[in-house]
């Protein structure tokens, strides 16, 4: 007896909407563009005037997320104005995961850089005026806030605005341990605190660029989402009336928000297909939140003796 194919693309409203995650935020990442590269002219300026290594450190450190996110805005424009051609299927949505990774390396730069610096200083401490650069960190650390409440929102969906936003809070940090090293020197003249805290943000720096580098990586090599179980994905399917198997079940993430399945459903003759395609697409949709499917519906193969 001869058998038939069903053949199905699902395109949900994860994968089709006009902007993926990570542009929905867009306005908000050149928002925080601006205000840190305010921050970085205040700093850097400030940082010549007092030979602050801390204050030095910290204005690379933020030259480099301002440089960072800056490419991610780049890739997400590039992302959602290419055109897809028959040699680009998915458009140039990888762009911002590339983007992502190279801001990874960036901060592993800059981090490394501010250890070294601060390490050959610690033992020999320079004289830095105090008051300069407790003003300047009490300033950065307003604006470096102020971007991190713009993005926070947008840190669960997409995996560049999570960046830009470890990126901020790093910010933050090292912003606060500028005002703190500022006021030991101004107040209690403890110049070591300046390659001290130095040392801190470059030891903040480098644990989170490894986490963003690894789910960037994550997706490049095409593993599974880190929230779902594939297995139980395939039991699922299992379970829909007129299912008998599933087999050659992939699962794997485009980029940031856009999660994209394919999978072989063996049915029972019979069955209505077009019913067990919607039954599945609905479920990868509703329950797993993956819009961009491919099903290949075969019927079950009977034996005649």
């Amino acid at each position: 007896m001869g058998h038939g194919h069903g053949h199905s693309h699902g395109h949900g409203s994860a994968a089709e909407v006009a902007n993926s995650a990570s542009s929905k935020y867009l306005k908000k990442l050149i928002l925080a563009v601006l205000l840190g590269t305010a921050t970085l002219v205040i700093q850097f300026i400030t940082a010549l005037y007092t030979n602050s290594l801390a204050l030095l450190s910290d204005s690379a450190h933020v030259f480099t997320d301002v440089f960072g996110v800056s490419m991610t805005i780049v890739a997400i424009v590039v992302a959602h104005r290419a055109v897809r051609s028959p040699g680009q299927t998915y458009g140039l949505y990888r762009a911002e995961v590339m983007a992502a990774l190279a801001n990874t390396v960036l901060l592993f730069g800059a981090g490394f850089w501010v250890l070294y610096e601060a390490l050959s200083r610690i033992h020999d401490p320079r004289a830095v005026p105090g008051l300069p650069v407790l003003l300047v960190g009490a300033i950065s650390l307003l604006g470096n806030g102020i971007a991190f409440l713009i993005l926070r929102e947008g840190a669960g969906e997409s995996l560049n605005v999570q960046g830009a936003c470890l990126e901020v809070m790093s910010d933050m940090l090292g912003s606060l341990g500028v005002l703190i090293s500022g006021l030991l020197i101004w107040t209690l003249h403890w110049h070591w605190a300046d390659p001290l805290i130095a040392v801190t943000i470059g030891l903040f720096v480098l644990p989170r660029a490894w986490s963003l580098g690894r789910d960037a990586l994550r997706i490049l090599i095409q593993q599974a989402p880190q929230h779902l179980d594939v297995g139980q994905v395939a039991r699922d399917l299992g379970l829909l009336p007129g299912v008998r198997s599933v087999s050659d079940l992939h699962v794997w993430t485009l980029t940031s928000g856009m999660d994209v399945a394919s999978a072989h459903l063996t049915v029972e003759r019979g069955s209505d297909y077009e019913d067990v395609l919607h039954r599945a697409k609905r479920l990868l949709a509703e329950q797993y939140r993956i819009g961009n499917t491919t099903l290949q519906i075969q019927p079950e193969l009977v034996l005649s003796s």
